[in-house]
């Protein structure tokens, strides 16, 4: 069902939200990535899996965390904690809605310093490959307190459904529950901000 009628018919709307694991930056490690399903606010399952930090594998490891799996079927729409998981390890959001057949979403708590973006990701390898991902995800929206960019859905109906989705203070359920258990996993407790 398309978001626009589930949101007209009061209807529940099943996300998932992603978000990454504390990582020591430049370290190499692997860093870990939470996907936390919620029936609108409610929590009701989760997957987990790991990418590259600064890598290049953030789009293909979400797609292989719900594709095949029980989730995906369920769902109707893809949140993510920024466009970037692991340090810069850009989401080509166009791509991950396409694969994924819903849409996606890169939230964010404020309006994202872009220069300083840039200027972390020249310090890597591929700098005009990174740019062309980052700019393929589009229009930056801003619907206090959201900020956010989208493929597969209009940024109006977008911004109606994270309303819907978000329990307590600016970031929708699925999004704060995944951040709270990656810090739990790294750290043993989970953080303060969420």
């Amino acid at each position: 069902m398309e978001l626009e009628a589930l949101l007209k018919n009061n209807r529940t709307i099943r996300t998932i939200g992603f978000d990454d694991a504390p990582f020591v930056r430049g370290s190499g490690q692997k860093v870990g990535v939470a996907g936390v399903i919620c029936a609108g606010t409610r929590f009701e399952g989760m997957v987990w899996g790991e990418i590259q930090q600064d890598g290049w594998d953030a789009t293909d490891a979400i797609c292989k965390l719900l594709i095949g799996g029980k989730f995906l079927p369920q769902l109707h729409v893809v949140l993510l904690d920024g466009i970037s998981l692991g340090g810069l390890n850009i989401v080509d959001l166009p791509l991950l809605a396409t694969r994924l057949e819903r849409p996606c979403v890169a939230v964010m708590r404020k309006y994202p310093d872009l220069d300083a973006v840039y200027n972390a990701m020249s310090r890597l390898p591929e700098l005009e490959l990174r740019k062309e991902v980052l700019q393929r995800a589009g229009r930056i929206y801003e619907y206090p307190p959201f900020y956010f960019q989208v493929s597969g859905a209009d940024a109006p109906v977008i911004a109606e459904v994270l309303k819907r989705l978000t329990d307590t203070g600016h970031v929708p359920e699925a999004l704060r529950v995944a951040h709270l258990i990656t810090s739990a996993v790294v750290k043993g407790e989970s953080g303060r901000q969420a």
